[in-house]
Parts: structure tokens; C-alpha cells; sequence
């Protein structure tokens, strides 16, 4: 892989929301830092965009780092002010915004992985419940504070927070509205892992998902969507999924490459089909 320097950007400096790219990984960073990223309808909607065209590529695109720019906060919230300007029915519609982004970054076949540096409060911790691992800065914190503006998470702080915590973890935080450092956050299992500073935290995420990398890209895909598919369902629901995609697997030219290099004691070969 090429080095951080070597990035090629696919967007403007000026754009709210900044797509790179370092081989067969993508970058994408929320550019609004006088604002703490905060989350408006524009920025929601590069970010919908963004990762609807990088699920387009495919198998080219083998892991996505999200992360905030300016060093205080990966989203520090939703855009208060602009909410304050709403109508119910205007605060509905951004919520299915939300809603649709945040579903779009959880379906790409291609792991996603958080790197808050900073804030992740309100919205801004409901972006990152919708990928794959939160990697944090020690500095970090976490929390959804909307109960303090007399809100409730609206971007699915209600369905993924519980999923990450448990529920009785959940409705303390989402009650009081308290924030949690980065320590609580990985005890709580919320934060996987945590770095002594930024530098430390994009290298940790691009280690990770140099390893997702050397194995198949379709059995990556496949077990991504079935463990999304499979969370909070009952048990026999969830085997089913489970098997079905154990039975795509079998279909897929990387599975009879990856049996084929096992039996004959070499690397595999795969190419994502």
C-alpha cells in the first residue's frame, strides 16, 4: 500500500465531505472543523453520495477509514442550528436522511472503520454505531446528549447503541445524556480499540484493514451482511441467514481458489468473485 503522502483526493479541499484514495483503500472525511463536523442535510447527503459510489466499485474498494478533520472531534452532532429552524415534519425528513446514510455505510460490503479523534456525541455517535469498528483516540468521547435539547437520537442511536452496549448500558446513556471517555467506551465493548494520538489511530485502522484485505473479498461481503442481517434477530432466524450465506460462499470462484491453495500448501489467489 502506498503511504498516507502518496493519497490521491477525488474531491475538492472545499468540499463539507473529502473522498481519498490509497489503493484499495478509501479515506473519507468529514471537512466541516469550525463546525466540529457537525452533521447538516448537505453534509448527509455528500455522505450518502460518497459511499454510494464507492459501493459502485465493488471489490476494488476493500475497506473504508471515516473520520473527522481538524483534530477536536469526529462529528460533534448534529447541525443545532439549523434544527432549531425545523418543522416536525422537516425533522422527520432529515431523520430518514440519517437513517438512509447511516444504512448505506452499514450495507457496503467493504468493512468500514471509525477513527474518532475527539467528539462522537449525538449524531456523530450514531455515524460511527453504523460501521463496522470504532477506533478512538484516547482523548475521545462518546455520548448522545439529545435528551439535554429535549431530542431524541434520530439517526439510530436507539436500534444500534443497545446493539453495541446492551440496553440496560444504552438507556443510562441515552437518559442521562452523560458522555463516556474513551476507556468506558472500549469497557463497555462500544470502542474496540483505543490510540495515544491520531497518527497512532489511522495506522492501527489501516493495519486492520490491510489484513481484512489478504483474505477473500466476497467472504468478507458475505459475512459482513449476514452479521448485520443476523443482529438482534432470534436465534433461528439468524442460523438461517447464517446458513444461506454459507451457501453463497460455496458458489463463489474465491471459495474453490481458497480450498484449492489450502490443500496444495500455497497462497491463495483470490479475486473477489
Amino acid at each position: 500500500m502506498a503511504d498516507a503522502t502518496q493519497a490521491v483526493p477525488e474531491r475538492g479541499d472545499a468540499a463539507e465531505v473529502r473522498l481519498e484514495r490509497d489503493g484499495h483503500l478509501a479515506v473519507v472525511t468529514i471537512d466541516r472543523p469550525k463546525a466540529l463536523n457537525a452533521l447538516s442535510a448537505s453534509v448527509l447527503t455528500a455522505l450518502g453520495e460518497t459511499f454510494d459510489a464507492l459501493a459502485a466499485e465493488g471489490p476494488a474498494v476493500r475497506g473504508v477509514i471515516l473520520t473527522g478533520a481538524g483534530g477536536r472531534a469526529f462529528v460533534a452532532g448534529a447541525d443545532i442550528v439549523a434544527l432549531s429552524e425545523l418543522t416536525p415534519e422537516q425533522g422527520a425528513e432529515l431523520g430518514r436522511l440519517g437513517h438512509r446514510v447511516a444504512a448505506t455505510i452499514e450495507s457496503l460490503a467493504a468493512p468500514v472503520i471509525a477513527c474518532v479523534d475527539g467528539f462522537a456525541l449525538g449524531g456523530g455517535l450514531e455515524l460511527a454505531l453504523a460501521c463496522d469498528l470504532i477506533y478512538a483516540t484516547d482523548a475521545s468521547s462518546f455520548g448522545q446528549p439529545e435528551v439535554k435539547l429535549g431530542l431524541v437520537p434520530g439517526f439510530g442511536g436507539t436500534v444500534r447503541l443497545p446493539r453495541a452496549v446492551g440496553l440496560a448500558r444504552a438507556k443510562e446513556l441515552i437518559y442521562t445524556g452523560r458522555r463516556i471517555d474513551a476507556a468506558e467506551a472500549v469497557a463497555a465493548g462500544l470502542v474496540t480499540r483505543s490510540f495515544p494520538d491520531r497518527e497512532s489511530l489511522l495506522a492501527g485502522a489501516r493495519t486492520t484493514l490491510e489484513q481484512v484485505a489478504e483474505n477473500s473479498a466476497s467472504a468478507v461481503a458475505i459475512a459482513k451482511r449476514v452479521l448485520v442481517a443476523a443482529s438482534g434477530t432470534p436465534t433461528e432466524t439468524a442460523t438461517q441467514l447464517e446458513v444461506r450465506g454459507f451457501e453463497d460462499a460455496f458458489r463463489t470462484d474465491d471459495m474453490r481458489e481458497g480450498v484449492a491453495a489450502f490443500i496444495e500448501k500455497r497462497e491463495p489467489r483470490f479475486t473477489g468473485s
